[in-house]
């Protein structure tokens, strides 16, 4: 097989997977209706189709699909779980809206859950299977040149080495530069620039990814021009924009070819995406938890003299300034250009209010901010403005935190980052944290970190 046909094989295998995924899903309701003599009528069909359009959407946006050769086999496995059970749960609470629930049975719809994700998993692991064992075998392997003995280009070999069952072989490093100039130890190199381009010719490597800083922009492109004589993919791994880019993408202006360093990551059906979550999950999470609000909400106007709600000013997505509802915890209400931070045994906390900041359960009401469109449910947390214009100036990227909507919870406060900031370090661990979220977003990312915010997040040392 040429490789313009191999390519059109890869392409087509995500299109192949969803086909099996129907196909699984549709298959289970039959197996479990024929086993019980379950009639499949309209309402039955119509049902099978809402889930498998819910499944295909749910699938798409956590990047089911994308992650093919990429990651551990156990995390897509705890992916294709949540997304099977998230789908099951939106399509019965779709049901249960529309008075239906009379109509089925929960026995079929119990063992077609449980049928479905053991199909889904187990069509993956019988792939999987096969795959590394073709890998094994020497087959389909995709052989791997690096151009550029550097640090990253060692750290793209090890991960190669790390993961075999992402099929690449790594075939070795080329350079034209002498090993003792690079002044890096137990590495050896293959050749040169024109070894790996003989070695492209002769079909001995599939694809060369070019591991130079971008400020040996002269070696680059020709490197790139001597490549271009043979039909080798190429890859250009940049050192340092690698930790600043912003999902970056290239695009164009006119004629003139970009690539974006700092872009708003979520955009188009990402977008409709994580706000079609955002608004079902706050619309459920408000109507479940009514009895603790209405409970707060006496606790605090029985104790203590002020309003229970304290509205504050935060910078919202792009820098615009929104306001976000908290149950007071406080006997101040604090919202001008100088905040002072909480602190351990501040005099200002209430009794009730102490509890409530120590379980994040002042935080709430910020789920009505979530579903009017202020806030998400998952993002960087909004800081006060004050604090805004203080670490602007003193941590670098600070600002591009506010390229998502701030959120409830964040990755940040998972890891531990939450509370007070009374050291530089403290914050610059914050934002860390919060660049890493946005840089790898994705609707399974915001899964992942509810689901461990019932964990880590509600409770902390650091909340006072």
């Amino acid at each position: 097989m040429n490789k313009r046909a191999s390519l059109r094989t890869k392409d087509s295998v995500p299109s192949i997977f969803r086909v099996l995924d129907i196909a699984v899903l549709s298959l289970s309701l039959f197996v479990v209706a024929s086993l019980y003599s379950v009639p499949l009528t309209t309402d039955y069909l119509l049902v099978l189709t809402v889930m498998t359009t819910v499944y295909l959407f749910f699938s798409d946006s956590t990047g089911l699909y994308r992650r093919l050769r990429h990651g551990h086999f156990s995390e897509r496995v705890t992916l294709i779980g949540i997304v099977t059970s998230v789908s099951f749960l939106v399509v019965i609470s779709i049901i249960f809206l529309f008075k239906e629930s009379e109509t089925f049975s929960r026995l079929t719809f119990f063992l077609w859950y449980l049928l479905s994700l053991v199909g889904l998993v187990g069509w993956r692991v019988i792939y999987r299977f096969n795959r590394r064992r073709s890998y094994r075998s020497g087959q389909n392997l995709r052989k791997v040149a690096i151009v550029g003995l550097t640090e990253s280009g060692i750290k793209l070999r090890n991960e190669i080495e790390k993961f075999p069952e992402l099929g690449f072989k790594f075939v070795g490093f080329f350079d034209d530069r002498d090993v003792e100039r690079l002044q890096i130890q137990n590495e050896t190199l293959s050749g040169g620039v024109m070894d790996a381009l003989e070695l492209a010719k002769n079909d001995a490597i599939d694809s060369v990814y070019i591991c130079l800083p971008v400020a040996a922009e002269g070696r680059i492109a020709h490197i790139i021009r001597t490549l271009s004589d043979s039909t080798v993919n190429v890859f250009f791994v940049p050192d340092f924009l690698l930790s600043t880019m912003m999902h970056g993408n290239v695009s164009n202006l006119g004629t003139v070819d970009t690539i974006s360093v700092f872009e708003q990551p979520v955009s188009g059906s990402q977008q409709f995406y994580k706000r079609a979550f955002d608004i079902a999950f706050s619309f459920w999470a408000l109507l479940l938890l009514a009895p603790v609000l209405l409970a707060i909400a006496v606790a605090i106007k029985t104790t203590s003299k002020g309003p229970v709600l304290f509205r504050q000013h935060r910078y919202g997505l792009d820098g615009k300034k929104i306001n976000v509802h908290k149950f007071r915890s406080m006997t101040v209400m604090e919202n001008s250009d100088k905040v002072v931070q909480a602190k351990k045994g501040d005099a200002r906390i209430t009794k009730v209010g102490a509890f409530l900041r120590r379980t994040s359960l002042d935080e709430l009401p910020q789920f009505f901010d979530v579903l009017i469109g202020n806030m998400s449910v998952v993002g960087p947390r909004p800081h006060a403005v004050a604090h805004n214009e203080e670490y602007r100036k003193l941590v670098d990227y600070y600002m591009l935190r506010h390229k998502v909507k701030p959120g409830i919870t964040g990755w940040a406060q998972i890891n531990g980052w939450r509370g007070e900031t009374d050291t530089l370090d403290k914050m610059e661990k914050r934002i860390e944290f919060d660049l890493e979220y946005i840089r790898n977003w994705s609707l399974w990312f915001d899964i992942k970190i509810i689901f461990l915010t019932i964990f880590k997040g509600f409770i902390n040392k650091n909340a006072y």
